[in-house]
């Protein structure tokens, strides 16, 4: 599906894509497959507290990503900003189509496109030729 915007949201299990255009949808899931748990940096504890980085499911992800425009990228901890980094090393032209990467808890699937619906408006809007936004409005 050919898109201008899709909201991906991510974390160490699972990435929900939901690549859009005004009156369409099209959601896919792409599973982690990797076996480390889950890891928190803990007082005391040696070492780094973090797994390795789980590059066969950032691939997988980055698959979903080469038609789309603009990517809005959200999770609830780094593993958004860990694929960024993995996108500007291996993937630079998708990494060049994300717009922003935000904090997010875990919404649900009609939440995560309301919310992407309405950041890309007001992006869209942000972006807009002053000038032809003027001689739109009639001034």
């Amino acid at each position: 599906m050919l898109t201008h915007h899709t909201v991906v949201w991510l974390d160490h299990v699972e990435a929900r894509i939901i690549h859009f255009t005004v009156d369409s949808s099209e959601e896919k899931i792409v599973k982690s497959t990797s076996t480390h748990p889950h890891l928190h940096v803990k007082s005391g504890h040696v070492g780094g507290g973090r797994s390795a980085e789980n590059t066969d499911y950032f691939k997988k992800i980055l698959e979903t990503l080469h038609e789309s425009v603009e990517i809005l990228l959200m999770g609830p901890g780094n593993e958004k900003n860990e694929l960024m980094k993995y996108a500007k090393t291996h993937q630079h032209l998708i990494a060049e189509k994300i717009v922003a990467t935000l904090t997010a808890d875990h919404p649900t699937d009609p939440q995560l496109l309301a919310f992407a619906k309405k950041y890309f408006v007001a992006r869209d809007r942000m972006n807009a030729d002053p000038v032809e936004a003027l001689s739109e409005s009639g001034n």
